[in-house]
């Protein structure tokens, strides 16, 4: 005889558990402490909370778009190891991980992690909160760091030691008048060099840190040009190369008029250093039709190889170093030009063809009618 399960009518009394039976309830999911979910939202780095069963209960937008977290789980082993690790023993533990993200490439990035246990959960507890920093570009500015300091003191120590070896030759041929005048020119010029370098680190470290310029103030572009040249010109008649200028006058931009000048002058003395003897170097300055004032420094020189267009702005590269030291130069020169137009809005751009010459062209904003005297 078969037995058919009869379900209560809508007045039926649903028969009562036997005395003693416990009854089950379904588990609650754990819930974020008040407030919690409000302190996530605004944090910039990657900040993942999990439950008791690994699952993620609420990620920020970076730790999703670094791919740590897809659905409701960690997608880094490590990470929900350490997060494991910490829920059983309620200790705070760091480390450091390097993790590919998919969105970059598969590039590699690196996190300084940070776990830690998260009370007065409703429901449940068990939650851990994990907190991921990228320090990928942290690491980078570092490693530039020291590579500058390295470069800083290969350059310092050529110099002084070239001096102190002129200066124990000059003291063994005190008695030939000839040989102490030559070595003492040879002293000058690396005491010259020195003294440009440290020039050039000083500017470098006011300028460095991309801000703009503090104090700017109306700045005549035609004055700038005319500045430049001037101090160029001894260097480009010892060399037959003519200096030659073209273009509007007028233009007027906001900034520092030091930092301009030093900015151009670095691409004139680069011009003359790189060009053949008695050949030209033409300066051009125009309006363009983005309201920029825009001076171009066009050589008739070796150019710059495409391989090395992109370095050429980094500090102490050098695309030939032995022709760099033969003309004197710092390796500093177009990184102060590119912060030198990041402090002013601008920028610097090159256009280059190996063994027929470079276009090196300054860009910044003229002034606009909210600046006092309106647009040139």
């Amino acid at each position: 005889m078969a037995i058919r399960a009869r379900t209560p009518g809508a007045g039926a009394t649903p028969a009562r558990p036997p005395r003693g039976t416990r009854l089950r309830t379904a588990p609650q999911p754990a819930r974020l402490p008040p407030g919690i979910a409000s302190v996530l939202s605004v944090l910039s780095s990657s900040a993942v909370v999990v439950d008791s069963n690994d699952r993620v209960l609420r990620a920020s937008a970076a730790a999703r778009a670094f791919g740590l977290v897809k659905g409701d789980r960690l997608m880094v082993s490590e990470l929900a190891a350490l997060a494991r690790q910490v829920r059983r023993d309620g200790e705070i533990r760091e480390g450091e991980f390097e993790v590919p993200v998919p969105r970059f490439g598969g590039r590699t990035t690196s996190f300084a992690v940070r776990v830690a246990p998260l009370g007065g959960a409703v429901g449940g507890g068990g939650l851990v909160l994990v907190l991921a920093e990228d320090q990928t570009e942290s690491r980078r500015v570092e490693e530039v760091r020291r590579d500058f300091v390295a470069n800083t003191s290969h350059e310092l120590k050529t110099p002084v030691g070239a001096l102190a070896l002129l200066a124990e030759t000059i003291e063994d041929a005190a008695d030939d008048a000839e040989a102490v005048r030559r070595f003492a020119g040879k002293m000058r010029q690396e005491a010259n060099r020195l003294t440009s370098l440290v020039q050039d680190l000083i500017t470098l470290s006011r300028i460095q840190a991309a801000e703009p310029v503090p104090d700017p103030r109306p700045v005549d572009i035609e004055a700038v040009v005319a500045e430049a040249v001037d101090r160029c010109r001894m260097k480009a008649n010892a060399r037959g190369i003519t200096l030659a200028t073209v273009g509007g006058r007028g233009l007027s931009v906001l900034g520092d008029e030091d930092l301009l000048v030093t900015a151009l002058r670095n691409l004139l003395e680069n011009a003359v250093a790189y060009s053949p003897e008695k050949t030209r170097v033409i300066i051009t300055t125009r309006k363009t039709a983005e309201g920029n004032a825009e001076v171009s420094v066009a050589d008739q020189g070796i150019g710059i190889p495409e391989r090395d267009l992109e370095r050429i702005f980094e500090r102490f590269y050098r695309v030939d170093p032995a022709r760099s030291r033969a003309t004197g130069g710092t390796g500093l020169g177009l990184a102060i030009v590119k912060h030198v137009m990041a402090a002013h809005n601008g920028k610097v751009t090159v256009r280059s063809v190996e063994g027929a010459g470079s276009t090196f062209s300054l860009y910044v904003p003229l002034r606009s009618e909210h600046d006092g005297t309106g647009a040139a």
